[in-house]
């Protein structure tokens, strides 16, 4: 009769060396996590408002959109001619002829492309 036996050993992963300034007196990399996680959060808080100082641009936009549905129709239309040729209401090139015709950034001109397909024609692609 043959025995076999096995040694079952707990399994420790390497330790690894995390590299960056410690800032002095502790050990190296101790708190670089820490300093990291708060470095993302400063710049978070820092693009916040940068963010949000557009979106009364936006809304005034596409107020502009409810307020006046004669435009809605319009942009429809051409959109509907953009799809009748083949080509698509959101592409870069549609997007493009909207901001210049509408005074308004590519972002922007995107979001009502958006926002007017989504409530005005929904079959336009």
């Amino acid at each position: 009769m043959v025995t076999t036996s096995f040694q079952v050993t707990s399994f420790r992963p390497p330790a690894v060396a995390v590299t960056g300034s410690s800032g002095g007196g502790g050990p190296s990399g101790a708190e670089s996590p820490r300093r990291s996680a708060a470095g993302l959060l400063a710049l978070g808080l820092a693009v916040i408002p940068l963010l949000l100082s557009s979106l009364p641009a936006t809304a005034g936009m596409l107020d502009t959109v409810k307020q006046n549905p004669a435009l809605a129709r319009s942009l429809c239309e051409q959109f509907k001619q953009l799809n009748a040729s083949g080509q698509s209401a959101t592409s870069k090139e549609s997007i493009a002829r909207v901001a210049a015709s509408q005074g308004l950034s590519t972002i922007d001109a995107e979001v009502l492309t958006t926002y007017v397909i989504g409530l005005h024609c929904p079959d336009v692609r």
